[in-house]
């Protein structure tokens, strides 16, 4: 018979990854609730009609495709059959696919209940996605999302509180981070003023790799783009930049004094940097003209968050992005929005050991069970347990102690409730703590109170 498997980058999680994950997205929904955000959930499936031709073409090939229900092979010749085309026959066989992300999904439900929703709107989606991709360390093909985005408001306070659900977040979680901050228009100013507007993406996907590659590695990909050794060495004291924010942002000024779109993004980053200085920050704000994630997509302020104390990839990022809705035939409305990495984010605690201990315990007491007589007697203390918010559980068979107390080891459940013969008589309970051995006997007052955390 053939062993059981699961497919290959997806996971099963047990209850002690559970409870951990269920602590991340518990404190990232309560930040977005604490700010107003309003949470929706979509469909893991979309019409392929709203997913295809929104993420490239490299993105249309990692979509998950459903074939339709019922007799696929409805309406093809045996000539489209024995071509075996797999891109025409899914074009006509599928109608439907998996979601890849949930902006798209986003965009189409704003287009869609435009009329129904208050602008700005402010959502926030906490939902798995599917990506039909090389499974690798860290790359799965079936891994969740925690986006939080603003839309139909241009307002740069969205970006400003954004920044402040990052800090509150990670300063919940313990976690040091540093939160890095650029702009879209900086990055097109740079391009104009050494003379290669036309070269802005292939700019800053060279100048992105400063710290993998270094500074001279980086000037050789530039001029393997085309780039002239002029406009080479103007790009250097743009890529060095040092100093703190202000200074940094006196520097820009002057070197993007001749591009209007460039003081446009020096303009928005003062603002914002100056907004944040008003609310005193737990983390780090830094001003670095090398982040240039998503770049075909974002339009204004770049956020990517890293974690200080351990060697990690991006745990959050996004940014503000013009027209979001237009692909949808609904013009003209901007967002900004972030999205929590929290497989990342599950590694960085699980690195550093930062989960609170009640937070990855289940069974707070495991009451002994004796016999029916003794059990009887147990269910209505248990049921007032649970009202005071203790986790509780009675053994369900009256088996031997030794494999009941076998059982909370192997459960890591912290205390047992011993009731026998005498304890029901005297109206006691023998609570035994399992770390240290030591038993009490105890009221069932007592008991909670001891229980609580």
């Amino acid at each position: 018979m053939q062993k059981p498997s699961i497919v290959k980058g997806t996971r099963d999680f047990s209850p002690e990854e559970m409870a951990k994950r269920n602590y991340i997205f518990d404190t990232i929904r309560s930040v977005y609730k604490l700010f107003g955000y309003k949470q929706i959930e979509t469909p893991s499936m979309e019409n392929l009609s709203t997913l295809m031709g929104k993420y490239g073409e490299e993105g249309d090939k990692l979509l998950f495709k459903i074939l339709n229900s019922g007799d696929c092979l409805a309406g093809f010749t045996d000539e489209e059959l024995l071509q075996k085309n797999s891109v025409s026959f899914a074009a006509k066989a599928c109608e439907k696919g998996l979601r890849y992300d949930l902006t798209v999904p986003f965009a189409r439900y704003v287009v869609m209940h435009r009329n129904e929703i208050s602008f700005p709107f402010k959502r926030y989606q906490i939902q798995p996605v599917w990506r039909a991709d090389r499974p690798q360390k860290g790359r799965y093909r079936e891994f969740f999302q925690c986006d939080a985005d603003v839309v139909g408001s241009d307002s740069l306070l969205n970006e400003v509180e954004l920044i402040q659900i990052i800090d509150e977040v990670f300063s919940r979680l313990n976690v040091r981070v540093c939160t890095k901050l650029n702009n879209r228009k900086i990055l097109s100013g740079i391009a104009e003023i050494i003379g290669a507007p036309e070269k802005v993406v292939d700019i800053t996907v060279a100048i992105d790799k400063l710290d993998k590659i270094g500074l001279e590695k980086v000037n050789e990909e530039l001029l393997s783009k085309d780039l002239s050794q002029e406009a080479i060495d103007k790009l250097q004291p743009i890529i060095l930049l040092e100093g703190s924010n202000s200074q940094k942002l006196q520097t820009l000024k002057t070197s993007l004094a001749a591009s209007e779109i460039g003081l446009k993004g020096v303009e928005e980053l003062e603002f914002i940097l100056a907004k944040t200085e008003l609310i005193n920050l737990k983390s780090e704000l830094e001003l670095d003209l090398t982040l240039a994630r998503g770049l075909n997509y974002y339009t204004g302020a770049i956020i990517e968050v890293k974690a200080l104390d351990v060697q990690i990839g991006s745990i959050t990022g996004g940014g503000r992005y013009d027209n979001l809705t237009g692909i949808f035939g609904l013009p003209g409305v901007s967002g900004v929005g972030i999205s929590f990495g929290a497989d990342r984010i599950f590694d960085v605690l699980n690195q550093l050991d930062l989960y609170p201990k009640d937070s990855v315990l289940g069974t707070r007491v495991l009451f002994v069970n004796f016999g029916e007589a003794e059990s009887d007697y147990i269910l209505p203390i248990i049921s007032r347990f649970r009202q005071e918010g203790i986790s509780s559980e009675i053994y369900p068979e009256s088996t031997k102690m030794k494999k009941q107390m076998s059982y909370a080891d192997s459960n890591n459940i912290p205390y047992v409730a011993i009731i026998g013969e005498n304890e029901k008589n005297s109206h006691m309970i023998m609570l035994k703590n399992m770390q240290t051995g030591t038993q009490e006997l105890l009221s069932a007052d007592e008991c909670i109170n001891t229980l609580r955390y």
